[in-house]
């Protein structure tokens, strides 16, 4: 993400009052719909939303069984947008994901010639299942759709279409035949939203409906058109400078040998996040204002999206690990290390 250098809006146009009416209207509608087969998973939703409205991409970490596609696809139903699923495998190529040039004939002419042959890259929603299981070269291959929503093949670009979301799943308890995201790729996602099993109560909700004849009709809830206009309203949120102060603040204490971190930074973490993650949690912060009716982002949005925006990006060291501090341990105790700014909103 860059940095804007256009001056800070606001929400002061009736306009675009309407439209944040019109968004938390939606959002609603879109629980709704998502309610009538997903049972639960309410902030995994949420999440899920807020990555949509803020343009972002995500990860998803759970064990299978959870329902991850079935919630990335009835998502992608609700907001009638395109939907596409890459099993990430090791012998997955990048021309599998990206596409490529084939030579066909041309029936006007009867001459052969190149013709680009779109891959599953090209959907509004792209599912990485697994994305841990192949290899480096292949994962590389989501880097440059991710961060310019174009992919380049045999050195022509081709734009994909808006708007574009990647959501890359990964099984936390099977390491065996994968391969470790790079961190700079980890970075790329805003949130990593983890997934984890239901209630008991919910979870028999969930047996007693998937063993039973359902037909479930989806009623579109949002477009695209509808996001891409809700994308730029997001940005518009105004956010203090106390409240982007202590977003930055969290990250900063993150960084062992940066001067602000706490004792247990030194002793416990390897890396910390980047500035890349102090924008996420502004700018979720300002998605979430959104989805609740507020106008300003709050001290409060910034703490609840601590864990999803610093869990993938805070690195343990081998000290926690022996330990077993967990990373949103470390993230909880940072939460309470790092006050906020003297000055209110």
């Amino acid at each position: 993400m860059e940095q804007s250098t256009q001056p800070p809006e606001s929400l002061q146009s009736d306009d675009d009052i309407a439209l944040a009416d019109e968004l938390k209207t939606r959002y609603d509608r879109v629980r709704g719909e998502l309610g009538k087969l997903i049972v639960g998973q309410e902030q995994v939703v949420e999440q899920i939303l807020l990555t949509i409205l803020a343009g972002g991409n995500s990860l998803i970490v759970g064990v299978p069984g959870l329902a991850k596609t079935l919630l990335i696809h009835s998502i992608a139903q609700v907001l009638d947008l395109g939907f596409a699923r890459i099993q990430f495998t090791p012998d997955l190529m990048p021309s599998d994901i990206t596409g490529t040039d084939l030579v066909q004939e041309n029936p006007d002419t009867g001459r052969r010639e190149l013709s680009f042959l779109p891959g599953p890259i090209f959907a509004n929603i792209v599912l990485a299942d697994e994305i841990n299981r192949t290899p480096p070269k292949t994962q590389s291959a989501l880097l440059e759709a991710m961060q310019e929503h174009r992919v380049t093949v045999q050195g022509k670009t081709y734009e994909l279409d808006e708007p574009f979301f990647v959501f890359a799943t990964q099984n936390p308890i099977e390491l065996e035949g994968t391969y470790p995201l790079p961190e700079a790729q980890l970075d790329r996602f805003m949130f990593e939203i983890s997934i984890d099993y239901l209630p008991a109560e919910e979870e028999l909700e969930v047996v007693r409906q998937t063993t039973s004849l359902r037909n479930i009709q989806f009623e579109y809830a949002m477009n695209g058109e509808q996001i891409r206009a809700f994308q730029q309203l997001v940005r518009k949120v105004p956010v203090s400078h106390a409240v982007s102060q202590y977003a930055l603040d969290l990250v900063r204490a993150s960084r062992p040998g940066s001067g602000d971190e706490p004792d247990f930074v030194r002793e416990w973490v390897a890396y910390g996040a980047s500035t890349r993650a102090a924008q996420y949690l502004v700018l979720g912060g300002k998605a979430m204002a959104l989805i609740d009716g507020r106008y300003h982002v709050s001290f409060d949005d910034i703490r609840a999206l601590a864990k999803p925006v610093l869990r993938h990006r805070v690195l343990r060291n081998f000290h926690a690990e022996a330990e077993k501090i967990g990373s949103d341990q470390l993230i909880e105790r940072l939460l309470e290390a790092v006050p906020e700014p003297a000055s209110g909103m």
